[in-house]
Parts: structure tokens; C-alpha cells; sequence
């Protein structure tokens, strides 16, 4: 198969090109550094000749509302009518767990995202995935209030994003199926432990308070509203493992 990668040069998107190789498929990366730009639109439709089905893992770095929609608009938009023009018959995106439960900043991206892609004219597969545990990097590097690191309390069950890419890859090599159920990691953990325990791996014993996010994003994350159902597919590795292989890399 001829599988174009949105985002392909991200946490998520590296980890399915390198999937989609492994397994033999020819794996287009859509991204600026490949004179593709999904915001503008420039040399997408070129990029998509041939291709069998899109991966949409795209990401911005921004907690306003605002942004986050106008980016995801933007960037489906872009995508639905470029594949609709090369004959396209898969459109897969990524979404996230709980969304509907938190509807606010980043997440209202998301949504706006989902609904483009469901009432567009392409093919579609959605799957929603929890928080990766890559999650805790970008935390500890962010969250930080003056000179210390922070880390937001939340209920998570936190993934690896080599198993997100390997399940994406696998819907895509399959029909469009609309809604699927849920992905999650094997079991539930502390956001807070999870950025702790990867200071202490990198040689760090700096104080890292624990702080609760305002709002009701805020309360979701901590009142388990994001977390998946019993019926989510389940990875297999812990984020102690990950940390695990993490040190030893």
C-alpha cells in the first residue's frame, strides 16, 4: 500500500512510518521539511497521488481553544479535499480519549477535527487513544512554575506511542470502519508519578510539586473522565517498562 503520514515527523508519526516500512508499505511523509504544508495546502495533492489511505497523527503545541481549532480546521480541510481530488478512499485520524468529557483548549481541536472528518465525503476511520507515555517528557519539560518543574494531577492510562502506530497501521491496512473502540494502555497511573519517576531516571532529585489545572479540564483529568472504557483495546508494555527501556537506551 501507498500510505501517506500526516505528521509523519512527530512523536506518533515517525513510529508509523517506520511501521508502514517494516511491513512494506511505501510511507509518504507529509510534512513542511518535505515541502508539504497542510495548513497552506502547498504540495499536498502532489503528495497524495497514488496513495491508498491518509494517516492523520498532526499536532500542535498549544492549550488555546482558538488555536487548536483553527488549526485542526484548517489542516482536515486540507487533507479531505486534496484526497477527495487524488481519489483517496481512507482518511484515518487520531483522536483522543474523553474528549467529549472536556471539550475545552486542545481537546476542542479535536473535536472540531472529528466532526470534519465524520461529515466529510472520504472513507474515515477514527480511533481515540489515552495520553502516550512519551506524555511525561513534554510534561516535565513544559509545566513549570519559575525554577521548578510541575506536574498536573491526573488520572491516566498512559500508552506507548510505538503501539498507538502499530494500531493505526493496522486499521489503515484495513476498510474504512468509522468509530473504533478506544486504545489505552494496560493499566491506569498517576501523571504525577509518571513525570516524578522520569526526573529520578534522568539523575534529577529537584522538589516536584503536584498542582491541580483550573476548570473543567482541570477536574476531568483528575476525576478519571479520561480515562477509557472496559471495552478499549489494551497495549501491553507498562510506563515502567517504557522507562525501563528509556535508561537502557
Amino acid at each position: 500500500m501507498r500510505l501517506a503520514i500526516a505528521g509523519g515527523t512527530g512523536k506518533v508519526g515517525t513510529h508509523v512510518v517506520s511501521a508502514a516500512r517494516t511491513r512494506g508499505h511505501e510511507a509518504v511523509v507529509l510534512a513542511r521539511s518535505n515541502g508539504v504544508d497542510l495548513v497552506t495546502g502547498a504540495g499536498v495533492r502532489a503528495a497524495l497521488k497514488g496513495a491508498d489511505a491518509v494517516i492523520d497523527v498532526v499536532s500542535v503545541t498549544t492549550l488555546d481553544a482558538a488555536d487548536a481549532v483553527e488549526f485542526f480546521e484548517s489542516t482536515t480541510r486540507t487533507l479531505l479535499a486534496a484526497e477527495e481530488a487524488a481519489g483517496v478512499t481512507h482518511h484515518l485520524a487520531l483522536s483522543i480519549v474523553g474528549i467529549d468529557n472536556a471539550p475545552e483548549g486542545y481537546y476542542a481541536g479535536k473535536i472540531a477535527q472529528e466532526r470534519l472528518v465524520e461529515d466529510g465525503r472520504v472513507p474515515w476511520t477514527i480511533v481515540r487513544a489515552t495520553q502516550f507515555h512519551e506524555f511525561a517528557e513534554q510534561v516535565y519539560a513544559r509545566a513549570k512554575l519559575g525554577p521548578f518543574h510541575v506536574a498536573p494531577k491526573m488520572r491516566t492510562q498512559p500508552i506507548a506511542a510505538r503501539e498507538v502506530a502499530a494500531h493505526l497501521l493496522t486499521l489503515a491496512e484495513a476498510a474504512p470502519a468509522g468509530r473504533t473502540p478506544d486504545l489505552a494502555g494496560p493499566r491506569e497511573e498517576s501523571l504525577v508519578d509518571m513525570v516524578r519517576g522520569l526526573a529520578r531516571a534522568r539523575g534529577s532529585r529537584a522538589w516536584i510539586p503536584a498542582i491541580a489545572l483550573p476548570g473543567a479540564a482541570g477536574r476531568a483529568q483528575r476525576d478519571g473522565s479520561l480515562l477509557p472504557g472496559h471495552d478499549a483495546v489494551r497495549g501491553s508494555q507498562t510506563y515502567a517498562e517504557w522507562l525501563t527501556a528509556l535508561n537502557a537506551a
